[in-house]
C-alpha cells in the first residue's frame, strides 16, 4: 500500500503549551484523510508541520516520501495548501490573482494564463474572471482560492476547514469539487470541525483532541466503536425536555445531545434503552417517539472525547483564530527552511518553482 504522508510522534510546543502531543497518521495515496477535531485540537498545527511552514519539535514525517523537516523544498513541490480563509487578493480579478500565482511560480506568462482560464472554467468562475474578487460571493471566494492551491498541479492538497463560514449550497459545491480532484488521483488532508463534512468526504478519519489521536480509522469503523447506535427520545410535551435530558444522562452516564425538540445519546448497553423506559414510566413524561438507530459521527465524537465537537453552528465560525494560529505566528520566524526555500512565499500554492523566467 502507497502512503503519501507518514507521521510519527510528531510533537509541537509553544511556550507552556503543547499544540501537538506525539501525533501518528498514514495516509494513503489518493484518498480523502479527516482530521476531525474541536477549535484548539492541534488540527492546523499538524497541517502546518506536514506543510513545511512550522518545524516540529519531535519525531518525525514524511510527504510524498520526503522529510519534512529537511527536504521543504520538494515537499513544497508536491503539495497545495489552502487555509481557512480565502487569502486571494481582492483587488485584483480572478483571473488575475491566478496569473499572479502562475507567474510567482515561475511559469511563462501564456502557460500562467492557460492555466488561470482552466481553472476557472473547472470552478465554474468563467464569467465572473474579469471582475474584482471582493465582488464575488463568499462561495466563489473559496472557489478561487482553491483554484489557486492547485495552479501548480499539486499532487496532494491540504484543506484546513476549507468550508468555513460557507452556506450549504456552497458546501456541497466545494464537497464536489474534492471529489472530482481524487477522482483523478489528488491526496487530500481535511480538517474540518464539521462532523458530516468528515462523514461525507473522508475515506479515513483521525479524531484528534488536545495534541493526540484519540481514535482513527473509516467512519464505519469510529461508528462501530460507539456500539453502533444511538438512542434517540421525543418527549409529548416539549416541557419535559429538561427531565429526559437529566434521566439519560444518568442512565447513559454521557452528555446526550438535544436538538429539534429530541434527547438522543449513543448506546453501549443493551441495558440502557429498558431503563430509560422504566424511569420516564415512573417520572411520567410521555413520549412521542423513542427510537434506537446506526450511531453518527457526532455521537462517535461525544463517546470518545466526552463533549461534543464545536463550530456545528455558524455562530463558531469567527472564533477559529484559536491558539494555534497564534502561536504558529509567532514560530515562522524561527523557519529559515522555509524562507530560504520558499522566498516568494508560496509554500501550498502546490509546485516546485521551475527556472525564473522575465516577467
Amino acid at each position: 500500500m502507497s502512503y503519501a504522508i507518514r507521521a510519527e510522534g510528531l510533537i509541537k510546543r509553544f511556550g507552556a503549551t503543547t499544540a501537538l502531543a506525539g501525533v501518528d497518521l498514514a495516509v494513503r495515496s489518493g484518498s480523502v484523510f479527516g482530521l476531525l477535531g474541536p477549535n484548539g485540537a492541534g488540527k492546523t498545527t499538524a497541517v502546518r508541520v506536514l506543510a513545511t511552514l512550522l518545524r516540529p519539535d519531535g519525531g518525525r514525517a514524511t510527504v510524498g516520501g520526503y522529510d519534512v523537516a529537511r527536504q521543504g523544498h520538494q515537499v513544497r513541490g508536491l503539495i497545495g495548501l489552502t487555509g481557512q480563509y480565502a487569502s486571494v487578493d481582492e483587488t485584483l480579478t480572478g483571473a488575475e490573482n491566478l496569473l499572479l500565482i502562475g507567474r510567482l511560480l515561475g511559469l511563462p506568462r501564456a502557460a500562467a494564463k492557460a492555466r488561470a482560464r482552466e481553472l476557472l472554467a473547472d470552478f465554474s468562475l468563467s464569467d465572473a474572471a474579469d471582475r474584482a474578487a471582493k465582488t464575488y460571493s463568499g462561495g466563489m471566494r473559496r472557489r478561487l482560492d482553491l483554484a489557486a492551491s492547485l495552479v501548480g498541479r499539486p499532487r496532494l492538497l491540504f484543506l484546513d476547514e476549507p468550508t468555513t463560514g460557507l452556506d450549504p449550497r456552497s458546501r456541497n459545491e466545494l464537497y464536489d469539487f474534492v471529489r472530482v480532484l481524487v477522482r483523478d488521483g489528488m491526496t487530500v488532508l481535511l480538517t474540518t470541525q464539521y462532523l458530516d463534512e468528515a462523514d461525507q468526504l473522508a475515506d479515513e478519519i483521525a479524531v484528534v483532541d488536545h495534541g493526540r489521536v484519540i481514535a482513527q480509522g473509516t467512519p464505519e469503523e469510529l461508528k462501530a466503536k460507539t456500539g453502533g447506535q444511538a438512542l434517540l427520545v421525543r418527549p409529548t410535551d416539549p416541557t419535559d425536555l429538561p427531565v429526559l435530558v437529566s434521566i439519560m444522562t444518568e442512565v447513559g452516564r454521557v452528555e446526550p445531545e438535544v436538538g429539534q425538540g429530541a434527547v438522543t445519546m449513543p448506546v453501549n448497553d443493551d441495558r440502557v434503552l429498558p431503563a430509560v423506559v422504566a424511569r420516564l414510566d415512573a417520572a411520567e413524561v410521555r413520549v412521542a417517539e423513542l427510537a434506537l438507530r446506526g450511531a453518527t459521527l457526532d455521537e462517535v465524537f461525544l463517546t470518545l472525547t466526552g463533549h461534543r465537537a464545536e463550530g456545528e453552528t455558524d455562530d463558531n465560525n469567527d472564533d477559529r483564530a484559536n491558539n494555534d494560529d497564534r502561536a504558529n505566528n509567532d514560530d515562522r520566524a524561527n523557519n529559515d527552511d522555509s524562507r530560504e526555500d520558499d522566498p516568494a512565499g508560496l509554500a501550498g500554492r502546490g509546485a516546485a518553482r521551475p527556472e525564473r523566467t522575465s516577467a
